[in-house]
């Protein structure tokens, strides 16, 4: 998106500058670190059950049954069509006794005020930091009108305040997906027009602020759609800076541009003096390295802080098919391993490894600048990320680097990290079943090669139960 607004050779140039600025170096100690280290990185081997013993034996129970289902491709491709047959089976009170104590309670924190806090309490108690995530957003077709946008940004503004009043982080983090508050319609259209047309970071800051701008390309509708929409961001915006960081999310390849345009305006007028807007890159595109250095490049011309999620990324199978039936080339990585291992500017660069070496060194010049969160539930990226972050010297739970997982997902991960005193934050849906069902079928079908894929997860939790099973008959321990 950003060598858009600027000539194509600054993207050049800075690839060369920050491939220098990634290159492993030497650092000398630092006497102010105040690190916890009870093991060296490299023996984070995320093999111990006992990170499982503080969860319930029904707690381990459940998330069994869950994976195991979510084992078998059949039932992750078809979960939005089998719920819609069970709750006309059973009725929606019916349907809702089954759902809600399985996959809802494994994958969402709960609805009431209550519920939401007693979640929160024990995650904090294990160590671990909440990312509380309103579980809304369009897609194409699905518009409904300006006034689901308006009631969207006041569960958003909700989300913003439970973040930060609760006190369940001392450094709070949400999520956001901008098709909750701009049609999607638009964000498509917008990508398109981004080809040909540029759109000044400082114009659409403007319009953020209440000014009435014109931006080229759109009709008379769109146009006041879009300044309705960036003055709903600018809300958002206004409601977090100096509380909660906001971490937007990135969606399909065919409105992500306008996405990214949009994410980076308010990094313009918001991340002056720290990173409180924060960007998602997808490391399983192709261009992933490419957006990224173009987005360093553009807060470093501009002055602002940037905030990184890193993530390989969630829509394969609908990228691919889309780009097919285009006649497009396939904008994937041809394999999940070269998500991580290959790469076309240097060998010793993978894409998702690669891009968190440039942020990961970045943060080692200037951690007041650049900060990440390194979601992924790849145990060997994340033994990567400890490992360097140990060899630059960055504090394990400082406010530049931190981990992200999902809720309900991959805790033999979240819990290691924690117990040796990383940063680790879950991101966590909240709601109704009405309103987390389609979330959550959406996240299963976008993930399933990782639900398929947590046969580790599933043994550990077997060798927790057998522990137990044991304990009880012979009283050992």
């Amino acid at each position: 998106m950003c060598s858009l607004l600027r000539p194509p050779v600054f993207s050049r140039l800075v690839s060369v500058r920050l491939k220098s600025v990634a290159a492993p170096q030497a650092l000398t100690a630092k006497h102010d670190l105040d690190l916890c280290k009870p093991s060296s990185p490299g023996l984070l081997t995320f093999e111990d059950p006992q990170a499982f013993r503080v969860k319930s034996s029904w707690e381990l129970i459940r998330a069994l049954g869950v994976f195991r289902l979510c084992s078998f491709p059949v039932l992750v491709n078809n979960c939005g069509k089998l719920m819609s047959f069970t709750r006309t089976v059973l009725g929606t009170r019916g349907f809702s006794m089954v759902v809600r104590p399985s996959v809802y309670a494994q994958f969402v924190a709960g609805e009431t005020e209550g519920e939401i806090a007693d979640s929160m309490q024990k995650m904090s108690s294990l160590g671990l930091h909440p990312m509380l995530a309103v579980p809304i957003e369009e897609d194409l077709g699905e518009s409904t009108g300006e006034q689901r946008y308006e009631d969207n940004l006041a569960a958003m503004l909700d989300c913003v305040l439970m973040s930060y009043v609760n006190g369940w982080s001392k450094n709070p983090m949400m999520q956001l997906k901008i098709t909750a508050l701009v049609s999607p319609e638009l964000c498509v259209k917008l990508t398109s027009l981004l080809k040909t047309e540029q759109y000044d970071l400082n114009v659409l800051v403007r319009a953020m602020e209440g000014e009435e701008v014109v931006f080229p390309g759109l009709t008379e509708g769109e146009n006041t759609h879009l300044l309705f929409s960036l003055q709903r961001l600018n809300k958002i915006g206004e409601a977090s800076v100096d509380k909660v960081r906001v971490l937007v999310d990135a969606e399909y390849t065919y409105m992500n541009p306008a996405l990214s345009l949009i994410t980076m305006a308010m990094m313009k007028k918001f991340n002056q003096q720290s990173a409180w807007i924060w960007n998602t890159y997808q490391c399983y595109l192709k261009e992933s390295k490419n957006l990224l250095l173009d987005a360093i490049q553009t807060s470093i011309d501009q002055s602002f802080c940037i905030g990184v999620k890193l993530v390989r990324g969630a829509y394969m199978d609908k990228e691919r098919k889309l780009a097919q039936k285009e006649g497009r080339t396939d904008p994937i990585h041809e394999s999940w391993e070269l998500t991580n291992d290959s790469d076309f500017l240097d060998p010793y660069y993978s894409f998702y490894n690669g891009c968190l070496e440039i942020m990961l060194n970045l943060i080692s010049e200037k951690p007041e600048r650049y900060m990440i969160i390194v979601a992924t539930h790849n145990e060997e990226s994340v033994r990567r990320a400890v490992t360097r972050m140990d060899e630059l010297g960055l504090h394990r739970d400082g406010n530049s680097v931190c981990f992200g997982q999902l809720l309900g997902m991959c805790d033999h991960v979240s819990l290691t990290l924690a117990q040796h005193g990383f940063s680790v934050y879950k991101s966590v849906p909240y709601g109704s079943v009405d309103d987390t069902l389609p979330y959550l079928v959406r996240r299963a079908q976008e993930n399933r090669t990782v639900l398929q894929g947590i046969r580790k997860e599933r043994d550990l939790l077997r060798q927790e139960l057998r522990r137990r099973l044991k304990e009880k008959i012979t009283g050992a321990r």
